[in-house]
């Protein structure tokens, strides 16, 4: 059997097409029940005739990850679980559920993983818990440095690896992915994908640093392509490009049909943006979309190397236009 822990998110929508084209029984998770009708019209954009029969393979369990019981009751011996499940907030006062449904949630999967005796499990992580402290390109082999601006995303996601890496040591065969930011097919108020989003409703300033990115495509394949293989122990950095924002936001409004943001803004704006926002957000149930956090990274250009994926697995990624326009037409509302 085949597990997807974490099965209606960006990457488990992806991963789950690419399972159900190989795979006739897979058991996905979910939090919340709407989403799996988005991930059904996910597969619908992929493949329209058979897109019915191919998600007719899954079987979708309500599970959390902070609940033993119902993760025992899914996993059986000799299954590939792919954990796929996280939060994802940069705002401080998520702290104590990001370690909570992060690295607690996956010390839970570790263990039940290792009780069960899996075939292999497959972890989805993050750039976020590799170390962005020096001017050089950051690859596997960096070493991860908590700082004073270091967020608790990245704190958590490294704690889960740190678990993953317990797990082999006690005999769990494991591999971890991790991906910078992420473009796909899917919902454009949700996840990365808000980036879209925001171009679409008009943006018109862009910040001075930049990051990575990768098509949500490239991500599930890789990562069936690992669970197939005979690597273990072992973690692959998913980059497609490295690109600036400013870069990246015309290149996105260029697709879109939308005026490309002409204004830099720095950091005495950014954080003038930010006060606002936490003003106007105040007195509403709604979340300031710019914290210390997001501020940060706006600001910072980290460029990472995807030369292990490419010369240890033989993977191509594909291009920047090609990921920019699979995510402008596979809008899901």
């Amino acid at each position: 059997m085949v597990v997807v822990i974490g099965g209606t998110g960006l990457v488990g929508s992806h991963l789950l097409f690419e399972l159900a084209q190989r795979e006739n029984q897979i058991i996905a998770t979910y939090q919340t029940g709407s989403k799996i009708a988005k991930v059904k019209k996910v597969f619908e954009y992929y493949d329209s005739a058979n897109f019915s029969a191919l998600f007719t393979k899954i079987s979708w369990k309500k599970v959390s990850v902070n609940d033993i019981v119902s993760l025992e009751e899914i996993i059986s011996e000799g299954d590939e679980v792919y954990h796929c499940a996280a939060l994802v907030s940069f705002h401080r006062k998520d702290f104590n559920p990001l370690m909570k449904i992060n690295r607690e949630g996956t010390t839970n999967v570790v263990n039940v993983c290792l009780e069960k005796k899996i075939r292999k499990l497959c972890y989805v992580s993050s750039t976020a818990a590799v170390s962005a402290g020096s001017d050089k390109k950051v690859s596997e082999e960096t070493k991860w440095k908590k700082g004073p601006e270091t967020s608790g995303y990245s704190i958590s996601k490294n704690g889960a690896e740190r678990e993953i890496w317990r797990g082999i040591n006690e005999g769990l065969d494991a591999v971890m992915v991790n991906p910078c930011v992420i473009l796909g097919a899917g919902n454009w108020s949700e996840s990365s994908l808000t980036i879209l989003g925001t171009i679409q409703n008009g943006l018109t300033f862009y910040p001075p640093g930049g990051n990575a990115l990768v098509d949500a495509r490239d991500v599930a394949k890789v990562m069936q392509k690992l669970m197939k293989s005979n690597v273990s122990e072992n973690r692959f950095l998913l980059i497609g490009e490295n690109i600036s924002f400013q870069n990246l936001f015309t290149q996105i409004a260029n697709r879109i049909g939308k005026k490309p943001p002409k204004r830099a803004v720095g950091s005495s704006g950014l954080n003038l943006a930010r006060m606002i926002f936490g003003f106007t957000y105040l007195f509403s149930k709604k979340r300031s979309p710019i914290t210390y956090e997001t501020v940060n990274s706006a600001l910072s250009t980290v460029v990472y190397s995807n030369e292990k994926c490419k010369k240890e697995l033989g993977y191509e990624f594909h291009s920047l236009e090609e990921t920019i326009d699979n995510a402008a037409k596979g809008r899901v509302k």
